[in-house]
């Protein structure tokens, strides 16, 4: 689906996004979360004339607990890519994350101005390109890695392989450009999927989060956490936090929608860590939900990439301003002046059983 740079953003974001999700089969892949996946419970009476939405991310403080995820190619949305998005987030007062496979360059994005800014890595057969990468957002002023780890194999995207999809020769992958690794043969299915299995370590294990550790002082947030078991492995291995993330729903069918796993996973991992939800989140209301889930904070892609598509920088900055009031007013209407005020009490889930009245 082709979208038009001169359609309005809010007509897309309330339009043209759910048609595309549809047609990707993405309601059946559970990524979005599910309308009926919680109620609220507001509370009432309550001076909301003052509402703090910052927050602190490892140390780093930002305007909003909304953040900008790590999302590939995006030069295909918009000539001007990731350089467009980095500095719409940096506008915003808030966190982007680089994709490895950005048609942007660590040091590209960081020439587009200040920012604080994650780098998500995709663990490569060849660790010397590993460490070469690591190193050089470390340089260019990077601030955390979000490590990908749910990508052994690339998952079956019936989409890609129908397309035969990769990179337009005018692109590459930017990051790798030096490496010989920066362009995507054609394939008889999906180059990407081909590219992945020639270079994505499947061998990667625990261990390799302790060697991360190793090679850069940056903290390693784990993506792509769904089990309170992995959560529980990932504080052992020293991650500095995890982002629950079922990819998109790309990745494997039938896993739950990230709403559905972050609980588990906060609970496993027992304070010791933060935890942040990546997937899903389409409404300020959503960044509620996640929040009252015990989530820190939380990471949107595809509205990123459909509102850089729609109208560029201008584009991304609108979404993250929409999301931005509709979480403060979510706020305000369940009588909640900071994020420390959000509770699990506000909300009621599917899988909740009955819950006696809250003392006061």
């Amino acid at each position: 689906m082709k979208l038009s740079q001169s359609r309005s953003c809010l007509r897309w974001y309330t339009t043209t996004m759910p048609l595309a999700q549809k047609t990707n089969g993405l309601f059946k892949r559970t990524e979005t979360l599910s309308q009926g996946s919680c109620d609220f419970r507001p509370r009432i009476l309550i001076d909301v004339s003052k509402i703090d939405m910052t927050t602190t991310v490892l140390g780093f403080k930002i305007s909003m607990p909304i953040m900008v995820a790590p999302t590939a190619m995006q030069k295909m949305a918009h000539p001007e890519g990731e350089y467009a998005t980095a500095r719409a987030a940096s506008a915003a007062g808030t966190i982007m994350t680089l994709s490895s496979w950005a048609t942007s360059s660590v040091e590209e994005v960081a020439s587009t101005g200040p920012g604080i800014r994650f780098f998500q890595l995709y663990v490569y057969k060849n660790r010397n390109v590993v460490e070469q990468l690591v190193r050089r957002a470390e340089r260019a002023g990077f601030k955390a890695i979000a490590l990908t780890v749910d990508t052994p194999r690339l998952g079956r995207r019936e989409s890609d392989i129908k397309n035969r999809f990769t990179l337009p020769p005018n692109l590459t992958l930017k990051n790798f450009e030096g490496l010989d690794l920066g362009k995507m043969d054609e394939a008889n299915d999906s180059g990407l999927a081909s590219y992945v299995a020639g270079q994505i370590d499947r061998t990667l294990s625990w261990k390799d989060v302790q060697w991360l550790q190793t090679i850069t002082k940056m903290p390693i947030l784990v993506k792509g956490v769904i089990t309170g078991e992995d959560a529980r492995l990932a504080v052992q291995a020293g991650a500095a936090g995890i982002i629950v993330s079922n990819h998109g729903a790309r990745q494997l069918d039938y896993v739950p929608a990230t709403i559905s796993a972050l609980e588990e996973v906060v609970k496993a991992t027992q304070g010791r860590i933060p935890v942040f939800l990546d997937g899903g989140v389409r409404r300020g209301t959503d960044v509620f939900k996640a929040l009252a889930l015990g989530a820190s904070g939380i990471f949107i892609g595809r509205p990123v990439v459909f509102s850089l598509a729609a109208e560029g920088e201008a584009g991304v900055r609108k979404v993250l301003q929409m999301l931005r009031d509709e979480f403060e007013l979510t706020m305000a209407l369940s009588g909640c002046r900071s994020l420390k005020e959000i509770t699990r009490n506000h909300i009621t889930t599917e899988w909740d059983t009955p819950r006696p009245l809250a003392r006061l």
